[in-house]
């Protein structure tokens, strides 16, 4: 696979480079909190999943959960990264309504994860190798309410407290096209690792986006962070117009400022949200609540050994494996659960046309309906059925698309389609010699232009799958016409 070549942004003055980098919140896939025992469950009632701790009463002190700290070190090994065993919870102060505390236990000079790298899959066969610079734990903030009061705002704290995977890029990602699949990598290898569930329109994962732009080779221009992105979709925009304003603005003589924007996803465009404060601003300091972290081997290696396959392996092991084509394997791999049911469907069967089946019928239809693999109205198992009664010719690949369909609109089994619809192929010699004769003698100029030219005995192939709706066995059809046609 070659390595991706940055692709350059023209501007009015000449060509800029796109310098990307990424700080990923992931929610750590655990039913209590960092440091108190509430409950985490998306869409409970607001401040009813509050303890003393979260809610900042004076003299509660903050207890380290366990489980947190094993989700990081396993998403640290998912990301070929090097586990620190000493790691520090710092203090980071500042003061928002929806931070009781007036500061966030955070990590920053020794976090739990230090440096490690993913490698993207592009367009083509193209990959981009993207340096992770850290990972650190942190706890979440609470919510400000707007819109509850047209006078008042309101707190929800039900996330105050809930644990955070802080996962840092370095700044190796040059386009719209790969910040978007960095986040897609992401998401599908904690997915695959089941430390956070990555649904972005809950909130559970969204990105902060650092772009700045220069000049090919030159010195790295002034960064700007687009905060708390929440879909692919929407980081495709949001770096889209980020590069075109800051080409913009220098080319006219103007300056970038370091701040943190919004992206408005109704206009296409981002707003300023604040100047941009510096790491020391926020006047970091050891917790002085909570001890340093401290792992030992036995602890980290218990965890490595639990290890799942993980993408990149899976994406390898189905080329090696099942022959099929990296962009098939890397697609299927790409998701666990559409991964597990292909490997269902394939079992016993010709993989490739499991694949083929998986990836064209399956998922444009899955797309069409709005659904994820886990809502298919087709089971792994129906769909080898279907696989099968193509393989034994009890039908034919195209009356396997129209059982298809059916299969998606009732649910029911293949077979059962099949035998109520009385689809099962024609594979009577006679019965299909019959067909022919009767197409043979009512076209007597083609049969004398085929005789001349054999290419053109397809149009009789399609005559005789018209006349028998289907169901004749096209190579019987093609045998006997090829005997008929060349005597």
């Amino acid at each position: 696979m070659a390595e991706a070549e940055s692709k350059l942004v023209e501007g009015a003055t000449g060509p800029w480079e796109v310098i990307i980098g990424i700080e990923c919140h992931a929610q750590v896939a655990s039913k209590s909190k960092l440091f108190s025992g509430a409950a985490t469950e998306f869409g409970a009632d607001a401040n009813t999943q509050v303890s003393l701790v979260d809610a900042a009463m004076p003299g509660m002190l903050p207890v380290l959960n366990e489980y947190c700290v094993e989700q990081a070190v396993r998403t640290g090994l998912g990301l070929n990264s090097k586990i620190n065993k000493r790691s520090v919870f710092a203090r980071k102060n500042y003061f928002y309504p929806d931070l009781p505390q007036g500061y966030q236990i955070s990590q920053f000079e020794l976090p739990i994860v230090g440096e490690g790298e993913i490698v993207l899959d592009l367009a083509e066969g193209v990959q981009r190798t993207v340096g992770i610079e850290r990972l650190h734990l942190e706890q979440d903030a609470g919510k400000s309410l707007h819109d509850q009061d047209p006078a008042l705002s309101f707190v929800d704290l039900n996330r105050s407290g809930v644990a955070l995977m802080e996962i840092v890029s370095k700044p190796d990602m040059r386009s719209a096209e790969e910040a978007q699949a960095f986040l897609k990598k992401l998401r599908t290898i904690v997915r695959y690792l089941g430390t956070c569930d990555g649904n972005m329109e809950q909130g559970s994962m969204r990105g902060d986006i650092n772009v700045s732009v220069r000049r090919p080779g030159g010195e790295l221009g002034t960064r700007c962070e687009i905060k708390n992105v929440n879909s692919f979709r929407f980081v495709g925009q949001a770096v889209e117009y980020e590069v075109g304003r800051q080409i913009d603005l220098i080319e006219d003589g103007g300056e970038v400022l370091q701040e943190t924007r919004l992206f408005d996803p109704k206009t296409g465009q981002t707003r300023s949200m604040r100047s941009k404060e510096e790491a020391h601003d926020y006047r970091y300091f050891p917790d002085p609540d909570l001890l340093p972290l401290e792992l030992t081997d036995e602890f980290i290696d218990g965890i490595r050994a639990t290890l799942p396959e993980m993408p990149d392996q899976k994406k390898a092991r189905f080329v090696e494996q099942f022959g099929l084509k990296p962009y098939d394997a890397g697609v299927l791999a790409g998701d666990k659960a559409s991964s597990d049911f292909f490997e269902q469907v394939a079992e016993g069967r010709d993989a490739r046309v499991a694949a083929n089946w998986v990836t064209g019928e399956l998922f444009g239809a899955l797309n069409k309906l709005g659904k994820d693999i886990d809502e298919s109205p087709v089971s792994a198992e129906q769909l080898g059925e279907l696989i099968d009664l193509i393989s034994d010719n009890t039908i034919s690949g195209r009356i396997a698309k129209d059982v298809f369909e059916i299969m998606l609109e009732t649910g029911d089994a293949p077979g059962k389609i099949v035998e109520d619809k009385g689809l099962k192929q024609v594979t009577d010699t006679g019965a299909i010699e019959a067909i022919v004769d009767e197409i043979l003698a009512a076209n007597p100029e083609k049969v004398a232009e085929a005789k001349e030219k054999p290419k053109l005995a397809g149009w009789f192939v399609g005559q005789v799958m018209k006349a028998s709706q289907g169901k004749a066995n096209p190579a019987m059809v093609n045998e006997i016409l090829a005997k008929k046609l060349g005597g």
